[in-house]
């Protein structure tokens, strides 16, 4: 047995409790010396349970955090994003195999730790009496995995530079809801996935950098170009600069990611609209 049909194996499980168990047992069957990394597999995709429900993001309705279910539903929310950080973090290893070995090493270790942050709030959940799949949930992390697959540069920008890194900044307001509302522990523990997130912001913010190094381009060009190519999501709010800057963004970086949220949405569509009728006006080459 090898750590890529290992991680292959555990990305395809649907059972969360398995896939759990599965990711850890690999993480420290690697840490032990005992796999070796061996030649690249085809893997079937991601598992995923058959609940919870997926909707489009603006489906998900808002709940209070002055009620049982409204914390519920948050603390649900969170669950659902790390069981997609599994995932991301085993495709990141599984898709990409070529990478140094200090890569799969990093992402498989990002995989182990999703995997217990995972366990820990859906434990959490659990005690306030719902379990994982009680509400709905959207794709938009996975969404994004499946637009990136085909190049790794194109992945480390998209996925843990600009997807996972907003968690550095909503993470603070939502343990503050929750010390509001009584819920003490939900904010330790989130307490302890915000440590773990910069270390993986961190990771794909090192790996970025060294591919672009690798193709001798510059990071700050090819994360602007990434933004309007992959039409990255636009995110409001406060932008947690200390802890971005922490896990190795640069501030030009973090400057073209504000410009991108103020941007009019409208004049870039109607720019790709022009350039699609553009390119259908041009007559083939064949």
């Amino acid at each position: 047995m090898t750590l890529l049909v290992r991680a292959a194996a555990a990305l395809a499980l649907s059972d969360p409790d398995a896939k759990v168990d599965a990711v850890h047992a690999c993480y420290a069957d690697w840490q032990a010396g005992m796999l070796p990394v061996g030649a690249s597999v085809m893997h079937g995709g991601a598992g995923f349970p058959a609940r919870p429900e997926l909707v489009e993001p603006d489906q998900l309705r808002a709940r209070k955090l002055g009620s049982l279910e409204g914390r519920a539903a948050m603390i649900h929310a969170v669950c659902h994003i790390e069981f997609n950080a599994i995932n991301l973090a085993l495709d990141a290893l599984c898709r990409f195999p070529f990478m140094p070995v200090a890569y799969l090493d990093d992402w498989l270790r990002v995989a182990d730790e999703e995997a217990s942050h995972f366990a820990m709030m859906r434990n959490h959940l659990r005690s306030l009496g719902f379990e994982y799949g009680d509400f709905p949930a959207h794709r938009g992390l996975w969404d994004m995995a499946e637009k990136t697959q085909g190049d790794v540069l194109d992945r480390m920008a998209m996925v843990p530079r600009l997807m996972e890194a907003r968690g550095l900044d909503v993470t603070p307001g939502m343990q503050a809801r929750l010390l509001a509302n009584g819920d003490a522990q939900a904010a330790a523990l989130l307490d302890i996935i915000f440590r773990d997130e910069v270390g993986h912001v961190t990771v794909g913010n090192r790996w970025f950098r060294y591919l672009c190094a690798e193709r001798g381009l510059d990071p700050i060009v090819a994360f602007r170009e990434r933004l309007r190519d992959f039409d990255a999501p636009r995110h409001p709010g406060v932008m947690n600069v200390e802890a971005r800057l922490k896990a190795g963004f640069e501030q030009a970086e973090l400057d073209i990611l504000v410009s991108w949220q103020q941007e009019d949405v409208r004049v870039l569509r109607a720019e790709r609209e022009r350039k699609a009728a553009l390119r259908e006006a041009i007559p083939s080459a064949e």
